[in-house]
């Protein structure tokens, strides 16, 4: 299957278009205020433009999309976060191609874990990270803490240890803050339909 050069270039400028916005409410200083109402239109915008593309041509795989050109899809995917029956539905897909080594197996797996954290699961690889109850960045809760590393690997992950929230210092929030974050993410979770 010949890289489709047309499709591949549309995926890197949704992608480029979502990290213009991210970056401009970044610089803002608004970014980690919620889900900010820019950053939400522009992942439903991106999504609704991924489900078309899904329905003409299939998941973006790396032979029809390149490889830059599936990691745009699976990331325009895993930020449509306001969108959980894409993100349940497309799972399948992801799965299927990393099967046949149409794509990395790190993108379901991410994929997976993002679906976890907002059903409010324990996750299965440990890419997911939120501030505890003492207001310090930590891997979200873990199916099976003791086997991470051994699932990570299986996915091409590194080891947790050398991906953690702490490699990635951020500076900690109040208590009171980190229960009002974790209220606010509840209320969001169910108004989207991720939790009942």
């Amino acid at each position: 299957m010949p890289v489709n050069h047309q499709l591949r270039q549309e995926l890197l400028a949704l992608k480029a278009e979502d990290l213009r916005i991210r970056e401009e409410l970044q610089s803002a200083g608004v970014l980690g205020d919620g889900y900010h109402p820019r950053m939400e239109a522009t992942h439903r915008q991106n999504a609704t433009r991924l489900r078309a593309i899904v329905e003409e041509h299939g998941w973006p795989v790396v032979p029809l999309a390149g490889e830059d050109g599936a990691e745009a899809a699976w990331q325009i995917l895993q930020h449509a976060i306001a969108e959980p029956d894409l993100q349940r539905g497309y799972m399948p897909l992801l799965l299927e191609a990393a099967h046949k080594g149409e794509i990395p197996h790190w993108q379901p797996a991410y994929l997976l874990d993002r679906i976890c954290f907002f059903e409010g699961r324990p996750q299965v690889y440990g890419t997911q990270s939120d501030w505890d109850e003492d207001g310090v960045m930590k891997v979200h809760t873990l199916q099976e803490p003791d086997r991470v590393n051994d699932l990570r690997r299986q996915v091409g992950l590194p080891p947790l240890a050398e991906n953690a929230p702490q490699q990635r210092p951020r500076v900690p929030i109040s208590p009171d803050q980190a229960k009002a974050h974790r209220q606010e993410m509840d209320a969001w979770a169910r108004s989207v339909g991720w939790r009942k």
